[in-house]
């Protein structure tokens, strides 16, 4: 359908790390006129890495991003494993755990990624920074949105693309705990000076259930620490005291070998300190009237998957070509959906399906899986593990559509 026939629809989306960008540029791009609202002061810079796999990778192309991102990518070349008593059991390449590919596959930082993202937009599309969503009130022929600033304003249509925490999914569907799907781990994330010589890999501390963590994008000053646990229960309790999520942490390294004392002490001295629980998003439907949800909002599949980000950047591309594409916003939220939540379970299901490898959770996956590193001969020469085989299927597993018609 040609977007010409009829006036643009007015669109707010909240949320300006991936999705939202992403799906702001494709709805400019078919005539919407979008505005944006964030409730940090910027796009948010720096970060760790993501990685953009398979379909994702052809959805950047189609946006002109490829020769940015190729030169903004971060080439990490070697996973190094330590024993719980601080000695090295082997290295493999990233895409031997992954089932990326080498060479086609970009990674990111997640900072660069968004400013990528938003350039192209220019003074299109209206950014909204430091403020937020405070209420909706679907009417029926449009969303009434009021937000934090006091201000209040009308939009045909809202999208929810504000994370894992989605607070346009509270507004709408009511609380996260019935659709928040817990995997049983805990994580704080953090930098630190790199003293230890790393650059263009991860290092990598075992043992039963826990995980220590040095990930060096280049050569810097600056390196990424991770501290991860398994726990039963989520620690609900710690999530609004920064001093009990450290002691939390703290609790669970209490090694003295390989650079575990190192993470923990700057763990607790950090400014940045990122403490959350490894959780998926599981809903029965994505949208309700006018509202739809998107990224992490909609189906967040959890860092373990590896493919958070490259999710939401097909789904922003499929929301906004079916609503391009379809008058009415149901038929287009129902197209949307239908397309976009079988590839997005595949890919949680990367998260649910083992992942030994790197979060050994019992004393025999760890000993197999250091056993099979010890072994370069049982090591598959492209993928070494059959979650790394089923990861490559995945990242492709949705063969985008072609919007074109619409423009």
């Amino acid at each position: 359908m040609n977007t010409e026939s009829r006036p643009a629809r007015r669109v707010l989306i909240s949320g300006a790390s991936i999705a939202g960008p992403a799906l702001a540029y494709w709805l400019d791009r078919y005539g919407f006129e979008v505005t944006v609202v964030e409730k940090a002061a910027a796009v948010r810079g720096g970060g760790y890495a993501i990685d953009i796999r398979g379909t994702a990778r052809e959805v950047v192309e189609r946006m002109g991003l490829l020769p940015r991102l190729r030169a903004a990518h971060v080439d990490s070349r070697r996973i190094t494993f330590i024993d719980p008593a601080g000695q090295a059991v082997g290295s493999l390449r990233p895409e031997q755990l992954t089932g990326g590919e080498a060479g086609l596959d970009l990674e990111v930082r997640r900072g660069d990624l968004a400013d990528a993202l938003q350039e192209p937009l220019g003074d299109r599309v209206e950014f909204l920074f430091e403020d937020s969503i405070a209420a909706l009130d679907d009417a029926g022929d449009a969303v009434q949105v009021t937000f934090d600033s006091g201000t209040r304003r009308s939009f045909d249509l809202v999208v929810g693309a504000d994370g894992l925490h989605s607070n346009t999914r509270r507004l709408v569907l009511g609380p996260e705990e019935p659709f928040h799907h817990y995997l049983g781990h805990v994580f704080a994330g953090f930098t630190l000076p790199n003293e230890f010589g790393f650059a263009h890999e991860a290092v990598i501390w075992n043992d039963v259930g826990r995980s220590a963590v040095l990930y060096a994008h280049e050569p810097a000053d600056r390196i990424h620490g991770f501290l991860t646990f398994t726990r039963d229960v989520p620690p609900f309790d710690a999530f609004r005291d920064p001093r009990a999520q450290r002691e939390l942490v703290a609790a669970r390294f209490p090694e003295r070998a390989w650079h575990v004392p190192r993470l923990v002490e700057a763990m607790r001295d950090a400014d940045d300190l990122f403490f959350d629980i490894v959780s998926q998003i599981h809903l029965p439907a994505w949208s309700r009237g006018r509202v739809v949800l998107a990224g992490d909002a909609a189906h967040a599949t959890s860092f373990l998957s590896g493919q958070g980000s490259s999710v939401a950047l097909v789904g922003a591309y499929v929301l906004a070509g079916e609503l391009a594409a379809h008058a009415d916003h149901t038929a287009a939220f129902a197209a949307y959906e239908r397309r976009m939540r079988p590839f997005a379970e595949r890919n949680q299901a990367l998260a649910t399906g083992g992942g030994t490898m790197v979060t050994p959770t019992t004393r025999e996956q760890l000993e197999s899986r250091n056993a099979l590193l010890r072994d370069p001969g049982a090591v598959d020469q492209e993928m070494a593990t059959a979650g790394a085989r089923a990861g490559r299927d995945a990242h492709s597993d949705l063969r985008l559509p072609d919007y074109a018609g619409t423009l």
